[in-house]
């Protein structure tokens, strides 16, 4: 059995991983492997003016975060709903990252500015949703090429009264449809802020108001008070004496979650079959992580892993899955079995493990890698699909268990993220992958690799059970 090195490792159409430039993870550049040419021709002079006469999608090339570069390109506006709750503790989290921050009454900074932030928790009736006509209708135009657009807003099982949770729960239609009218690479995400997180927001201010979520839009994400308390860390080097471990590691969209969490200070230990053990030991020294060539699928994964990382797994990150496509009346049992082996139960059996020795510390996170195939369906993986829903349901059912223990779990769900293999799929497949998302264009390896590091932020522990979509705001599924 194989992962990690396949060419069925990831399915083709839906996580496959780099697009045309070259882009820096940590201290080292990768290229990557496949250049999608429509973006070249259309940000050129000659395909805007044919775009533009044509009515033709004119998607940017997306600004993703350097080494060393701004946390925030520009201005970050600031405004609360009469009677909101969260403006000035978020401004408080904003101004210690580093952003200039300015309330959205001074006018003169709208042009050009690089965020949006609206604090909703005062909207509690359906009447007072104007407060959004009201902020945003003046300033969408006038936002700069990769802006952010944030609403806070307290979750809906909080209200006390009907029209609160009614107004709440409104909420995710319009930011979701922000999202999709938004151009030039902006993206927008509604954040619900429980009572008791407020002084919690900054890892996820850091992650969804900045150039680490370029790949991340429509989103509604949950942020209660963190299992496991009040967290400190060093701004540059968030998860320094932390250890993380990774399968799928050698390559892809593995390759670049060891190269960011590496980045982000952690120790990375690198996980992937036998075969793949030359591209493991490169990419492992590479970082100065460590190099474990093992079957996950083995009994005793769970334990050889806690093995290598001398008895504490700070961060768990369950990458490594396969593809057996095809259409269930064809499938052979093998196909069926060996996906469901791979993708779900050598996670649960890995979890398990880590859980019953002691293994996963408080303050530990776990982060799966599912897929829109989980969420979606998709002909021809069913196997495949069934597996990532299973993942999801596997972050679902056991975020309460770790709660207790002071640690969390969460999953991704990448849509087209580009790799190598994105080159074998036929050309008209690949362009509707790229197109069929709010950004219109593919992800990349590293927009997977910095969603995951959020997750694994000592900041993030109020984060748990949830899965965030990494697909551009994609047009399928839920």
């Amino acid at each position: 059995m194989q992962m990690g090195t396949t060419r069925q490792r990831i399915s083709g159409a839906q996580e496959a991983g780099g697009a045309g430039a070259v882009y820096k993870v940590g201290h080292l550049a990768q290229e990557s492997p496949v250049t999608d040419r429509y973006i070249d021709f259309v940000n050129s002079p000659l395909g805007q003016r044919l775009a533009s006469a044509l009515g033709l999608p004119q998607p940017v090339p997306l600004q993703r975060w350097q080494p060393r570069a701004p946390e925030f390109p520009g201005p970050v506006l600031i405004e609360a709903a009469p009677g909101g709750e969260l403006a000035e503790a978020a401004a408080r989290a904003l101004a210690g990252l580093g952003a200039s921050v300015l309330p959205a009454s001074q006018a003169t900074a709208q042009a050009g500015c690089h965020a949006l932030v609206l604090d909703a928790t005062g909207v509690r009736a359906s009447g007072e949703l104007r407060v959004l006509y009201d902020f945003f209708h003046p300033r969408l135009r006038s936002l700069a090429a990769n802006a952010r657009v944030l609403v806070l807003a307290r979750p809906p099982e909080e209200a006390q009264r009907p029209s609160e949770a009614v107004a709440s729960r409104a909420l995710e239609g319009a930011v979701r449809s922000i999202a999709k009218e938004l151009r030039r690479g902006a993206t927008a995400q509604l954040v619900y802020v429980a009572r008791g997180a407020e002084e919690a927001m900054a890892s996820t201010l850091r992650f969804f108001a900045s150039p680490r979520s370029a790949y991340v839009s429509g989103q509604v994400v949950r942020l209660g008070v963190p299992v496991d308390g009040p967290a400190s860390w060093d701004p540059s080097r968030p998860l320094a004496g932390r250890t993380a471990v990774v399968t799928g590691a050698s390559r892809g969209i593995g390759e670049a979650i060891v190269r960011v969490l590496h980045r982000e200070g952690a120790l990375v230990i690198g996980v992937d079959v036998p075969a793949a053990d030359e591209a493991l030991q490169r990419v492992c020294n590479d970082v100065d992580g460590r190099a474990l060539p093992l079957d996950i699928t083995a009994p005793d994964a769970g334990q050889r892993i806690a093995a290598r990382a001398e008895g504490r797994v700070d961060l768990m990150v369950h990458n490594a899955g396969i593809t057996r496509d095809k259409r269930l009346v064809n499938m052979r049992e093998d196909q069926w079995t060996s996906v469901i082996e791979v993708n779900l139960a050598a996670q649960e059996r890995i979890t398990e493990h880590l859980l019953a020795a002691g293994a996963l510390p408080h303050g530990g996170r776990v982060v799966c890698v599912s897929s829109m195939s989980g969420i979606a369906g998709n002909a021809g993986q069913v196997n495949y699909a069934a597996s990532k829903a299973g993942v999801i349901g596997l972050v679902q059912s056991y975020a309460p268990l770790l709660a207790p223990l002071g640690a969390t779990i969460n999953g991704v769900a990448p849509g087209f993220i580009e790799t190598q293999m994105t080159a074998a799929i036929p050309f008209a497949i690949r362009e509707a992958g790229r197109r069929m998302n709010s950004l219109g264009q593919g992800g990349q390896p590293v927009d997977v690799a910095e969603a995951i590091a959020w997750l694994a932020h000592p900041g993030s522990g109020g984060v748990n059970g949830q899965v965030l979509r990494v697909c551009g705001q994609s047009w399928l599924g839920a």
